[in-house]
């Protein structure tokens, strides 16, 4: 190996500093990976609400290993030249999936906007993305930018590695006793609870999409207000990463190759790595209960001693003296009366064990499967159905599964065939759509729940508003002008019919106002009006159009003021109409005259 190793550094090292850079970083390929010394500044990363993650777990992967393989000595092209080669030059190792790079791309255009002051390299994010997941295993994404099948680490189940107990009911791991770092980015559940973004707008934070990943990682390393343009700013977010001296050295070697040039390459056609860094594994214990260490940390059991001869002589460890009896290498034949004792093999290290694959059967999430907005105006049916999709805890679709939906709330509305409460059976594609919705007669929000599952329940919640019934057109029936003495009562009854969309519109409330101009902008205090209940004047009152749409108002009278009033009529969704009412003393007739004859 160090032969080959000069070999490369001796072929392909176009400076003392890029060697130099190699050379350290491809130490981090031969040692596995090792927690930071006192001192360090690994575990700075601040949630997002500010406060330290504190603990030496606290890195968003868990510390979970990471591909050691190192970019090749040969850069991709010469320092000062453009860093988006085209595909057919450099070497494969810089090329990156079209997907991928441009997640990368877009999270820095983001931060950018959100963050300036971080000064977020998407190159720095292609580098952490490399060693994870081998740009999320070659670029293997579906058109929205989310992997196939969900990318899992090991279990840290403190078998070699952190020990995290399960934080997410194994949601997003499938693993419902340990965390498991999940994604392109290789976040652990409880990371991605504070630091999940939804890049790509559709609804979800998956750590399994690329855009959502690249985007969560960049937010997470410029936490704490770091300028990553800062090396020591650049360390620090990098080893809250993973706090391991050696993947600092292997991020940041991939961070210089690519910032001196990649290339785009197809979806699913990007190299592969193939040297995972290999954590200890735990210590198992020997007889007596100690251990031993061996090289790169590790620990190994003792072999046992031989067992002693009967009457307690330890047999000797080495040939008598010359002119002795040489002991046989191998027990004596039966009969001679000799033996020689067989050295008791070693005890073979009891590996970790295998983490066991949740079910099928086990529910690991509940989401939403396109619902939309849900409005209705009151006493009509929401255009939208209640639609969920359960995964099973490996990520499929999850068939034969009980959804139940239960609608909250005071606004009267129910389920198709007037039921609160029903339960629906998921499709083989694991969907569950709930019957339509019938809005009540009360106007306001509440609230449909979905939920599956019994020994850990999901839940999704929607929300959902009535609306008051509405009118487009509302106007009057007759033409008769309305006219009253001042104090006297209007002879003529005001009767006007509201419409939507051309149909009698039942229901709809109606708002009427004695105004003093046509827009309705100043309320009259004079004229007109109506009576209340104790008969005393009123000016504005809401009635309500019958089952035709007609809504004959009460009676109206006038006061003492003579001149010309307006009313004016507004329904929900527009409808409106301008009545004049005129208040104004009968004429009086003048005598007749008596002729008087001539003398």
């Amino acid at each position: 190996m160090a032969a080959h190793i000069r070999r490369r550094l001796r072929k392909g090292a176009t400076t003392t500093a890029v060697a130099a850079a190699a050379v350290a970083a491809l130490a981090a390929s031969q040692a596995p990976a090792a927690p930071l010394a006192d001192g360090s500044t690994g575990g700075d990363q601040q949630a997002a609400g500010g406060e330290s993650g504190g603990s030496e777990d606290g890195a968003a992967t868990g510390n979970s290993p990471y591909y050691t393989d190192l970019p090749p000595l040969v850069t991709p092209d010469r320092p000062g030249s453009s860093s988006n080669l085209p595909a057919a030059t450099g070497s494969a190792e810089a090329g990156i999936p079209a997907s991928v790079l441009a997640a990368y791309k877009q999270a820095e255009r983001t931060v950018a906007t959100t963050d300036p002051a971080c000064r977020l390299p998407w190159q720095l994010l292609a580098a952490i993305g490399k060693v994870e997941s081998g740009q999320a295993r070659g670029g293997q994404v579906d058109a929205n930018g989310t992997t196939p099948t969900p990318i899992l680490g090991p279990a840290l189940n403190g078998q070699g590695f952190a020990l995290i107990k399960d934080t997410d009911g194994g949601a997003y791991d499938g693993d419902a006793v340990h965390d498991r770092a999940v994604g392109p980015m290789q976040f652990i559940p409880s990371t991605w609870a504070t630091w999940g973004q939804d890049a790509n707008g559709d609804g979800r934070k998956d750590p399994n999409n690329i855009y959502d990943a690249a985007l969560a990682a960049g937010r997470y390393l410029c936490a704490g207000g770091r300028n990553l343009a800062v090396a020591a700013d650049l360390d620090r977010a990098v080893l809250s990463y993973n706090q391991s001296t050696e993947y600092l050295r292997t991020v940041r070697s991939w961070f210089a190759y690519y910032q001196r040039g990649t290339h785009e390459v197809p979806d699913g056609s990007g190299v592969l790595p193939t040297a995972p860094s290999t954590p200890s594994p735990s210590p198992t214990p020997r007889p007596g209960g100690t251990t031993s260490p061996t090289p790169g940390g590790t620990t190994s059991p003792k072999p046992s001693p031989s067992p002693s001869k009967p009457g307690g002589t330890k047999p000797s460890p080495s040939p008598s003296k010359p002119g002795g009896t040489k002991p046989s290498p191998s027990p004596s034949k039966p009969g001679d009366g000799t033996t020689s004792p067989t050295p008791t093999p070693p005890p073979r290290p009891t590996p970790p064990p295998k983490p066991t694959p949740p079910p099928a059967d086990t529910l690991g999430s509940l989401e939403n499967a396109g619902t939309g907005p849900l409005t209705a105006t009151a006493g009509g049916t929401f255009d939208e159905r209640v639609s969920v999709r359960a995964r099973n805890a490996l990520g499929a679709p999850m068939a034969q599964l009980p959804v139940t939906f239960t609608v909250t709330g005071t606004t009267g509305a129910l389920f198709e065939g007037g039921k609160k409460t029903v339960t629906v059976i998921t499709k083989a594609d694991g969907t569950a759509t709930a019957p339509a919705l019938k809005a009540g007669e009360k106007t306001g929000d509440f609230t449909v729940t979905a939920t599956a599952g019994t020994t850990r329940p999901r839940t999704l919640t929607y929300e959902a508003s009535v609306t008051a019934r509405q009118a487009d057109k509302l106007v009057r029936t007759g033409d008769k002008a309305l006219v009253a003495a001042p104090g006297e009562k209007f002879a003529d009854a005001v009767t006007v019919k509201a419409t939507h969309k051309g149909a009698a519109a039942a229901g709809v409330a109606v708002t009427a106002t004695m105004v003093k101009d046509s827009f309705g902008l100043i309320d009259n205090d004079k004229g007109p009006y109506f009576k209340d209940a104790d008969g005393k004047p009123l000016r504005t009152l809401t009635l309500t159009t019958g089952a035709d749409g007609l809504l004959q108002l009460p009676e109206i009278f006038a006061d003492e003021s003579p001149g010309t009033y307006k009313l004016r009529l507004t329904t929900e969704g527009g409808g409106s109409v301008v009545i004049e009412l005129t208040v104004q003393a009968p004429e009086e007739t003048a005598p007749e005259e008596t002729e008087t004859p001539e003398a």
